[in-house]
């Protein structure tokens, strides 16, 4: 493995101190290895960070466990559960592109088309040569990472979208961006003729069998909604703002974000199409450094090192406008890979990743927006810990 960046080699080293492999535990139940390894990973972790709480979602060949450590509510004192709602902030991406990925195998879009065919208010504007797709893997030309405070209301989205000029050719680079995405999933909901909300709600969620999954938190479900906190410990949840559904708006519990992980893993399981759309969402279009960028999802060949996840996931790419390296064509979507998202809100932090040709993933949600760099790393351990014994038990 080359050297780490100096930025990474305090969350590096921690998470070494604490990481024990499943294959150096003594434990023969590998369900007790396995809780040791998380324990020993994550209890540190909040320690070091001031987490209150935190649900970890571990799936290894189709066997789910669920981890629960701290609470939902200093306040309250109560306990995260295995029904405790998270924000997940930008892994909210990834099922709005699922919704589109839908859209577009039902014939109700084309990738290819450009924006304002499904929000005639667009027409005449920068939007009428930026293809849908664009949208969906933030190359549109340089839409910000938020929209500015003066955007409130859909009228304002409007306007606002109407007089945004872009500063990079479409298609050339990535920059990171809520008003990009979120338009993708609006005019993917548009173009099924129903509300964004309804459609994830009624239809995505029930056909991936998530039941705790929510945009707005039904009140019978309020007191297993945590609160996050914000680096002054103050309570907080996420605030209302023009497309947050199809940006960040997703709250929902580390089992059924484990079942989503585990439907994008291996979807036989699911509708024909639906089938489709998950693996339309793992294509690859271009690549800024070892990552690769997918519909919602990034993606790395496998196996990874820690290094390229970290260089992967940082304020580099998240923050800063990136010259694509164009694929000389879309990579099909591939078992050998590692898949993974992060998102944050001012009071939570969560983190995604999987194996498909393993068959292994983990699911990381916490009430408090710690740094990302830390959540690959434990990740990121926990995963070659999985791998390690996996392959120790082939060799058996």
């Amino acid at each position: 493995m080359r050297s780490l960046r100096p930025t990474t080699l305090k969350v590096f080293a921690a998470a070494s101190l604490f990481f024990n492999p499943l294959t150096h535990a003594a434990a023969s139940d590998g369900r007790v290895a396995l809780q040791r390894v998380v324990n020993e990973a994550i209890r540190p972790l909040m320690e070091q960070y001031d987490i209150p709480g935190m649900a970890v979602a571990v799936t290894v060949q189709g066997r789910k466990y669920v981890y629960n450590y701290g609470v939902a509510s200093k306040e309250s004192r109560q306990e995260v559960t295995d029904a405790t709602l998270f924000e997940i902030g930008s892994i909210s991406k990834t099922f709005a592109a699922t919704l589109a990925s839908y859209a577009e195998v039902r014939g109700a879009l084309s990738f290819s088309d450009h924006a304002s065919k499904y929000m005639p208010a667009l027409a005449g504007s920068s939007f009428d040569r930026i293809k849908l797709l664009e949208l969906g893997t933030y190359t549109a030309g340089g839409l910000p990472l938020q929209f500015p405070d003066s955007v409130a209301d859909p009228k304002e989205m409007i306007s606002y979208f109407r007089s945004w000029r872009p500063s990079y050719e479409p298609g050339t680079y990535r920059v990171y961006s809520n008003p990009s995405i979120g338009l993708f999933g609006h005019l993917a909901a548009e173009s099924m003729g129903e509300p964004f909300d309804d459609l994830m709600e009624k239809k995505l969620f029930p056909e991936l069998g998530l039941t705790q999954t929510f945009i707005s938190v039904p009140e019978d479900h309020m007191g297993d909604y945590a609160y996050g906190y914000s680096k002054e410990g103050k309570p907080v949840r996420v605030n209302p703002g023009v497309l947050d559904s199809e940006a960040y708006g997703v709250k929902t519990t580390a089992a059924d974000l484990l079942r989503f992980v585990e439907a994008n893993i291996d979807a036989s399981k699911l509708d024909e199409m639906l089938q489709r759309a998950i693996a339309a969402t793992h294509v690859g279009h271009y690549k800024v450094g070892d990552m690769t960028q997918g519909l919602g999802w990034e993606m790395y060949a496998y196996p990874a090192d820690l290094e390229q996840l970290l260089a992967g996931n940082s304020a580099e790419l998240s923050f800063k406008p990136n010259k694509v390296a164009k694929l000389a064509r879309r990579l099909p979507p591939r078992k050998d890979v590692l898949i993974n998202k992060t998102g944050s809100t001012n009071g939570f932090g969560a983190y995604a990743a999987f194996v498909p040709a393993k068959g292994i993933g983990i699911v990381l949600l916490a009430n408090r927006n710690y740094p990302i760099p830390a959540r690959v790393t434990v990740a990121y351990r926990i995963l070659a810990a999985l791998d390690s014994e996996l392959g120790t038990a082939s060799a058996r």
